[in-house]
């Protein structure tokens, strides 16, 4: 998931890797490269603009004399077997950049480096939770955290002010006063689809619960906590402030264009979705505003699924110390900050989430610094494609027993997780 969300969210104009080489040296040194030495790097369609990896190349090459970086981009559709495929080989590129939940299952196969004592380096301590979680398994970290994105509120400016709300909501309990009021004179208080399962994340995680929990090597679902119907209870009391379907998600239909059509107040989205909105009704423009989700307490915004990217090196790079000199550079301040003004990222550390100044990437980057990921294992990509959290949010909504089928949506993520490959 965390691929196609990035993909298109970039096709949106967002406004808005790797184990520690043996041989790498572990200062600043530059290690010498022979002449003509070519590096590999895979990165991802619509992550980069072409401005930016142009300027990226030509700096490299000209502080790494005799490298040449042959960048190839790369088509989301059918990556995951072309990843692990080449980690595979014998001839596998340099550098790949993948989606952040994917570090685990591409791990498992043996085929990327570990590039723990690498992390102090790169400033580690001061990554985005949400992109440096899922790159590190059992305590290795294999995947060196690149860029993020996240959801936040969009909001319709002037059904807030013809509701009397002067301010965005900065916790739950004034978000459910705010939607309800402006859940009148025919309009919507929020569109929230009821298999959203990524904002459900969010609240459970808010909760203190998580989707799946392993414990001592073992996964068990984690839908039946406590925790987690406290989550889902105030999905349900948000949605139903609203007219969304409560058996389909973002897409079904799309969400932009319910909430073109001006009576929608509000929807939780990439920022980029406004370019969307935006597009299906040009009268809207300069009226959308942005605000994080809320969280429970107002210091602290509402937990958020962090998508995004890492970077990895396969164990089979031809050139492993010059790949890491590629990661050092592309995860590091310079370019951090670059990417972020020029494509409205959110850069991998927290300390740089100044550097976004438009209402909607600074919103969400407020919200990237309460960002978490999906389950740590290389086969949560069968929990999505069984849509086991969409079904389970359905049937919560519809009036089944909400203990009951939270019990057995739990049980089918755990019988996935805990399948040997």
């Amino acid at each position: 998931m965390a691929p196609r969300f990035l993909a298109a969210a970039a096709v949106l104009a967002l406004a808005a890797g790797l184990t520690a080489c043996g041989s790498s040296p572990t200062g600043s040194t530059t290690p010498e490269a022979p002449a003509a030495t070519a590096l590999t790097v895979w990165i991802m369609r619509d992550s980069m603009s072409d401005t930016l990896l142009g300027t990226f190349e030509r700096d490299f090459e000209a502080a790494h004399q005799g490298v040449t970086l042959d960048v190839q981009i790369q088509e989301w559709d059918g990556i995951g077997q072309k990843v692990t495929s080449a980690l595979a080989s014998n001839d596998a590129p340099d550098v790949i950049e993948v989606g952040n939940t994917q570090v685990a299952e591409y791990a498992a196969s043996g085929g990327v480096k570990d590039l723990t004592d690498k992390v102090t380096e790169l400033q580690g301590a001061d990554w985005l939770p949400g992109l440096a979680d899922p790159g590190k398994i059992d305590g290795k970290q294999f995947g060196i955290p690149w860029y993020a994105a996240n959801r936040v509120v969009i909001y319709n400016k002037d059904l807030f002010e013809k509701a009397g709300v002067a301010t965005p909501p900065a916790t739950r309990d004034e978000w459910i006063e705010v939607t309800t009021k402006l859940n009148a004179g025919g309009n919507q208080g929020i569109y929230l689809p009821g298999q959203n399962w990524y904002t459900l994340a969010g609240f459970i995680w808010d909760e203190g619960g998580d989707l799946a929990l392993n414990e001592g090597g073992t996964w068990k679902g984690g839908l039946d906590t406590p925790q987690a119907l406290a989550g889902i209870d105030f999905y349900k009391r948000l949605q139903a402030l609203g007219e969304g379907p409560k058996d389909s998600d973002e897409a079904n239909p799309p969400q932009a264009d319910v909430f073109a059509k001006g009576n929608v107040a509000q929807l939780i989205s990439a920022p980029g979705g406004a370019v969307a909105i935006e597009k299906a009704n040009p009268e809207l423009a300069g009226k959308l505003g942005f605000f994080p989700i809320p969280g429970k307490t107002a210091d602290r915004p509402g937990a958020v699924f962090t998508g995004g990217s890492d970077l990895i090196i396969p164990e089979a790079s031809r050139n492993p110390d010059l790949a890491y000199e590629v990661i050092k550079a592309l995860a590091g301040e310079k370019f951090q900050t670059e990417m972020a003004k020029e494509m409205s990222y959110v850069p991998n550390r927290v300390s740089l989430g100044g550097v976004l100044t438009s209402e909607g990437a600074a919103a969400m980057a407020k919200g990237a610094a309460n960002g978490h990921a999906t389950p740590n294992s290389a086969n949560w990509a069968a929990v999505e494609a069984k849509n086991v959290i969409k079904e389970y949010m359905t049937t919560y909504l519809t009036g089944a027993d909400g203990r009951a089928e939270a019990a057995r949506a739990s049980q089918v993520i755990a019988d996935i997780l805990n399948t040997k490959s």
